[in-house]
């Protein structure tokens, strides 16, 4: 089964160096030798993080005889950011329902009188 862009998409944001180097690329375009300068990691394991970077669409490289520049694809990261905010949302919603709810359900509970709420009854039965 193959996975979809989503998925692979926040498979390669679950890394923190593959997030960091995102987090570069926003600055702009930069050549692979200067994203790899703050990590204590190799030359090969940051190409290998780019590789799955590029495989999730988050950014492209290209090759300009020696250097060889990184840019970040922003659609990519606003899908992700689209598909959570729709959920986001939608817990919001929620919340805000379950806040009225229970708002209204004080206000109940604040006009009748104590003897006639439940709990109250149940407590002087047991005397």
């Amino acid at each position: 089964m193959q996975p979809d862009h989503l998925s692979t998409t926040f498979a390669a944001l679950a890394d923190p160096t593959r997030r960091a180097i995102l987090a570069r690329l926003a600055l702009g375009e930069t050549p692979v030798n200067q994203l790899a300068e703050p990590f204590h990691i190799s030359l090969p394991a940051i190409s290998r993080h780019l590789k799955v970077l590029e495989k999730a669409g988050l950014i492209s490289r290209s090759r300009d005889a020696q250097w060889r520049p990184c840019k970040l694809n922003p659609d990519q990261l606003k899908t992700a950011a689209d598909w959570l905010d729709y959920y986001r949302r939608f817990w919001e919603e929620s919340f805000d329902r379950l806040e009225d709810y229970l708002q209204k359900l004080k206000t109940t509970q604040n006009k009748t009188p104590l003897k006639e709420m439940p709990h109250a009854r149940s407590k002087s039965r047991k005397r």
